[in-house]
């Protein structure tokens, strides 16, 4: 597991203090300075004026702020592109402009030495028995790890990935910085608070866990060959496990067409009308059938055998949807298209995570929008990019959370429908997909499934009716023997004392102030020696004093911005 540990207070030493500094000062760099104010890290504003680059803040002045972001997370690394990548999976968390931004983030990085792949495989595997030959170039080279030609002893063609060396040492500081940072936006800025920054970290975390663990990986690519066994249409490339550790993935190696090459597909003689239906069908049955399905189905991830066969690559980011999410979904499909903006809404609410429910009459009336925008119109004019777009922009608006699975769902059937729209441009997606909703909604109403549900919901009626009068005679028991407590949460308690205790400086802060006042008018008044051009030396310490110090309090609550 990633080893993620707080870092200390501030006015500790930091375990990490120079990648701490050049995080901040590329953040002021592209014009976040602001942050170092709000976090209250002032303590650091040398070592962050001392990293940044004045130059680079002038050139990008005419960026926008979403494009700053996306810059800045790629020159701070490996950490922070992956960050972005999950931002932009996260429409929840920022605005519509930000995550589009943020998809154009590219995990590339220059390639790391081959000397030190080949001691990476050495390390791990009886290298001279294993491989007859490996390519010095690799084919491929990111932030994580770094892809190599290869040949088996078996004389089979491999495609082998090797992780960067030190990469999880790399990962494990950022994090720890990140969690730190996060913690301190959670403490002093009540809007990024509601979003739980430090939880948001965790989850990051989790993320990273698996995709630097290559055996993650190598299960999903086994999972979804399994799911289309028997199918001659889709081909997944075989793992070769016993050469795969949690740092290396030994894979076939799939020479193809890129799905988006038409040049490429038209010369070989390829059928693209029947690889646009085999391209959409594979979409849709992990989504709808399998509920297991590769998340970023890009034309890079997409290769074309011959005979018209659909090749997936890459499975390191898939989503996982159960059958009672598939048929919410369809349920929100179904009110869309009979046109019911009260149900439809309740759909929304449904698939989506809220701490308080929106008011209700705003919110159907603009799920009311958003269906008059998109379905008064031909359905083959419909288009998922756009329909998904505007929903993100929905539940933004509103505070509603998208899951991160039914995101990453919308995005490949918004992905899919580009990449089919490139091979056909009359295909309809919307239309294909009617086949799969029509029957998960039939298996919803089936009769072994209806009975199925009925039985269960029994069977926890009779374990209530059996087990409620043993928690009454508990609940009893407890309150006899003045046991029993009542926990109270109380929202945001914490910037509600904090705030507290800065009203209750501020007034100490002032009667301080003003008992110096008067107690140096009456040293002034009572020409209390030593007197220098007849006023009271002490006196006159004490007024400076007080000078000096209201001031300092005036400035402090104008910093604040409230008088």
């Amino acid at each position: 597991m990633l080893s993620i540990r707080k870092i200390g207070m501030i006015g500790r030493t930091y375990r990490h203090i120079n990648r701490y500094s050049q995080i901040l000062g590329v953040l002021f760099a592209y014009g976040f300075g602001e942050l170092i104010d709000v976090l209250r890290i002032d303590q650091l504003i040398d070592l962050v004026l001392r990293t940044a680059d004045q130059r680079k803040r002038e050139k990008i002045e005419k960026l926008t702020r979403p494009e700053r972001v996306r810059m800045a997370l790629e020159e701070l690394g490996p950490t922070y592109v992956k960050l972005g990548q999950l931002l932009s999976t996260r429409p929840d968390l920022l605005p519509a402009d930000y995550i589009r931004e943020l998809e154009k983030l590219q995990d590339k990085a220059s390639p790391f030495p081959f000397e030190e792949a080949i001691a990476i495989l050495k390390t791990a595997l009886p290298f001279d028995a294993v491989f007859e030959f490996i390519s010095p170039e690799p084919i491929a080279a990111a932030s994580i790890a770094q892809v190599y030609d290869a040949v088996l002893k078996s004389e089979e063609r491999v495609a082998v990935k090797i992780q960067r060396p030190g990469i999880r040492r790399i990962v494990e500081i950022d994090l720890e910085i990140m969690l730190h940072l996060a913690t301190l936006m959670e403490r002093h800025i009540e809007e990024v608070a509601f979003f739980q920054p430090v939880k948001l970290v965790e989850e990051f975390a989790r993320v990273l866990e698996k995709e630097i663990d290559f055996t993650v990986e190598a299960t999903n690519m086994e999972r979804v060959s399994r799911h289309f066994l028997g199918d001659p249409t889709v081909y997944v490339p075989a793992v070769f496990r016993e050469f795969s550790t949690p740092s290396i993935l030994v894979m076939e190696r799939i020479d193809g067409i890129k799905i988006s090459d038409i040049e490429a597909i038209e010369k070989a003689g390829l059928d693209k009308k029947l690889l646009t239906i085999r391209g959409a069908d594979v979409c849709l049955k992990q989504i709808f059938e399998h509920g297991f399905f590769h998340a970023d189905p890009h034309p890079g991830n997409l290769l074309v055998l011959p005979d018209n066969v659909i090749c997936m690559l890459d499975l390191g980011m898939v989503g996982a949807l159960d059958q009672k999410t598939r048929e919410d979904f369809i349920e929100l499909v179904d009110s869309v298209v009979l046109r019911q903006e009260g149900r439809a809404a309740r759909a929304i609410l449904k698939l989506t995570d809220w701490d308080r429910e929106p008011e209700m009459r705003s919110f159907e009336r603009d799920v009311a929008d958003f269906m008059s925008n998109h379905l008064y119109r031909p359905l083959k004019e419909i288009r998922i990019a756009k329909l998904f777009q505007d929903v993100l922009d929905l539940a933004f608006r509103h505070r509603l959370r998208v899951p991160a699975d039914i995101f990453l769902m919308l995005k490949a059937l918004a992905t899919v429908e580009g990449v089919a729209q490139n091979l056909d441009p009359d295909f309809d997606m919307i239309s294909h997909a009617a086949p799969y909703i029509r029957k998960i909604r039939f298996q919803k109403m089936a009769p072994g499934r209806m009975a199925a549900e009925a039985l269960y919901a029994l069977e926890q009626g009779v374990a209530f009716v059996r087990q409620f009068p043993q928690d009454m005679l508990e609940i009893g028991k407890l309150i006899r023997q003045q046991r029993l407590t009542v926990n109270l949460r109380v929202e945001h308690l914490e910037r509600i004392l904090s705030a507290n205790d800065r009203t209750s400086n501020r007034i100490a802060f002032s009667i301080l102030i003003a008992g110096l006042v008067i107690g140096s008018a009456l040293i002034v008044i009572s020409e209390t020696p030593p007197l220098v051009f007849g006023i009271s030396l002490i006196g006159f310490i004490g007024f400076s004093a007080a000078v000096v110090l209201g001031i300092w309090l005036l400035a402090a609550i104008i910093r604040k911005g409230r008088l």
